[in-house]
């Protein structure tokens, strides 16, 4: 049935999930109409070019990303070699019976096996994670995190987290790590100045940090502007994520990606709440 090679361990066979809520979910803007947001895992080739689109639509797109995919990926997507070994989650929107259903927000997850049999993190790529050895059992990565424009003022990052935290309690998952980017279009100054933010109020221990393979230039950016902080890295900080250390340069993104760390004690209460979840 599935033609990418997914993983073995579906997160139906995974998570014992209660009856999916159909309420409606009004959105955050006023002049909205009544949607109904649901969250569900990718369980099949289409589901997964679905997430692949709408990230290809915001890198690509809408931030100028240049990503190298493997060969045969077809127009308009975003992917690289970790998709076959993730599970995908994806938020849609549903906006009238009429209305084909819409995917708005999307997140990767990477979970230790997987990893194993990827070869490692994407996150590795980036950094050297020496210092994260003992945490590696029970490690999951979230990555390739994206939401539509339109849909940037809560309700899906929302949904998501929810669906993330729901995932990392039921299957024992202890730690998440994953790299928050930032656009470089502005040479690095917004990202040195929002690392320079979050080390003050955000740094995690010494015994977690990890070291950038091409680093960002902190050096010789400004580290003093009125940076405010993307939504998805409120996400982050909101679930108790720490920094584990300067940003890396992704060359393929013309982004600044920094580096975080987040323990499954450290969720807030709301976030441990079970989570329908298709």
């Amino acid at each position: 049935m599935r033609d990418l090679p997914l993983p073995t361990r579906p997160l139906a066979a995974l998570l014992h999930r209660p009856p999916a809520d159909d309420a409606p979910v009004r959105d955050a803007g006023a002049t909205r109409a009544a949607v109904r947001i649901d969250v569900a895992w990718a369980c099949d080739e289409e589901d997964v070019r679905a997430a692949q689109r709408l990230r290809h639509r915001v890198f690509v797109d809408e931030m100028g990303a240049q990503p190298r995919v493997p060969p045969g990926t077809p127009a308009g997507h975003d992917a690289d070699v970790f998709d076959p070994f993730c599970e995908h989650l994806l938020v849609r929107v549903h906006r009238g019976a009429d209305d084909a259903p819409e995917v708005v927000g999307t997140y990767r997850v990477l979970t230790p096996e997987a990893a194993r049999r990827a070869g490692g993190y994407y996150t590795d790529t980036e950094f050297d994670l020496t210092r994260l050895r003992a945490l590696r059992p029970s490690m999951v990565e979230l990555g390739r995190a994206c939401v539509a424009p339109q849909w940037r003022d809560g309700a899906v990052i929302l949904a998501l987290w929810n669906a993330l935290a729901d995932f990392l309690g039921r299957n024992r998952f202890d730690t998440a790590i994953g790299c928050a980017s930032v656009s470089m279009r502005d040479g690095g100054h917004l990202a040195a100045s929002l690392w320079a933010r979050l080390d003050r109020s955000h740094r995690a221990p010494i015994q977690w940090q990890v070291r950038p393979r091409l680093p960002l230039p902190i050096e010789s950016l400004r580290r003093d502007l009125d940076a405010p902080l993307p939504s998805l890295i409120k996400g982050y900080l909101r679930c108790g994520a720490r920094l584990l250390g300067t940003p890396a340069w992704d060359p393929d993104f013309a982004t600044a990606d920094l580096p975080l760390l987040l323990r499954t004690a450290d969720l807030p209460a709301r976030f441990r709440r079970p989570t329908a979840v298709a």
